[in-house]
C-alpha cells in the first residue's frame, strides 16, 4: 500500500496519459516571463523509466522535487543534479532581443517548442525510439500554438504533476546561472541577486545606468528609463512617452 501511494503522489498523471500508449509524457514550464533583462528559458523534462517505477532508494529525492517557486536556491541546485540523471531533458533559451521583437508570450512559446526539440534530440541520442508520440504535459492555460505534438495544458501544474515540476526547477535553475554569468558582464545591476526582476535595487540601477543589451526595452520599466531622445519606438511595439 505505501509504495502505491507514493507511486500515485508522484507520477499519477503521467501513468493516467499514458496508459498502454507507446508515448513520451513529458513536463514542460518556463523560467523568466517577468524579468526586465535577460532571457526566457523553457524546460522539458521526462523521467526515463517510462513505466515510471521508482526504485525505493529514488523515493525521497523524487519526493522533494516540486513547484521550484518553493524551493531554496539550495535546495533546486541539489535536484538540479538529481533531475539531470533521472530525467532526459531539453532546455530552450529565448533572449531579450527576440522577446522584444515578437513580444514575451510568442518567446516563451518559442523556449518550449525549443526545449521539445533538444528533449528529441536527447531521447535520439540514448537510442529510444523516437516513433513514439511525445505528449507534453505544459504548465499554465496555453498550449503551444501551432506545434505537432500533443499536448495538455495544466493550471498550476508546477505544483500537482511531478514532470512539470522537475521542468520548472530545470528552467529556473538554468536561467538563474545564466544571469549569474551576466552580472560579471554587465556589472552595477545586480543581476546576481535579484535575476533580473524589477527589484529597488534593479530600479535604481536602470535609472543611474540606463539599459544594458540584455534589458527588454519592450517593458515600460526600461521603455522609460531611456532618455527622451533615444529612440523608444521598438518594431511599433511601443510609442515614445507623450510629453
Amino acid at each position: 500500500m505505501a509504495n502505491s501511494i507514493i507511486r500515485e503522489k508522484t507520477f499519477e498523471k503521467e501513468l493516467d496519459c499514458a496508459g498502454d500508449n507507446p508515448i513520451f509524457v513529458i513536463g514542460v514550464d518556463e523560467a523568466g516571463r517577468g524579468p526586465l533583462a535577460g532571457p526566457v528559458v523553457a524546460a522539458a523534462v521526462c523521467y526515463k523509466d517510462q513505466s515510471f517505477h521508482i526504485p525505493e532508494d529514488l523515493k525521497k529525492n523524487l519526493a522533494q522535487i516540486r513547484d521550484s517557486k518553493k524551493l531554496s536556491e539550495k535546495q533546486r541546485e541539489k535536484l538540479f543534479g538529481f533531475i539531470e540523471e533521472y530525467f532526459y531533458t531539453g532546455v530552450g533559451i529565448v533572449g531579450a532581443e527576440t522577446i522584444d521583437r515578437i513580444n514575451i508570450l510568442q518567446a516563451t512559446f518559442l523556449a518550449m517548442k525549443s526545449a521539445a526539440a533538444a528533449l528529441k534530440k536527447q531521447l535520439a541520442v540514448s537510442q529510444q525510439k523516437i516513433k513514439k508520440d511525445m505528449y507534453l504535459l505544459i504548465d499554465g492555460n496555453q498550449l503551444i500554438p501551432n506545434f505537432s505534438y500533443l499536448q495538455e495544458a495544466i493550471v498550476g501544474g508546477d505544483d500537482s504533476v511531478k514532470s512539470i515540476a522537475a521542468a520548472s526547477i530545470v528552467a529556473k535553475v538554468t536561467r538563474d546561472r545564466i544571469m549569474s554569468v551576466t552580472d560579471k558582464k554587465y556589472p552595477g545591476y545586480g543581476f546576481a541577486k535579484h535575476k533580473g526582476y524589477g527589484t529597488r535595487e534593479h530600479m535604481d540601477a536602470l535609472r543611474r545606468l540606463g539599459p544594458c543589451p540584455i534589458h527588454r526595452r519592450s517593458f515600460k520599466p526600461v521603455w522609460l528609463s531611456i532618455p527622451d531622445n533615444a529612440n523608444r519606438s521598438f518594431s511599433g511595439i511601443l510609442k515614445p512617452r507623450k510629453k
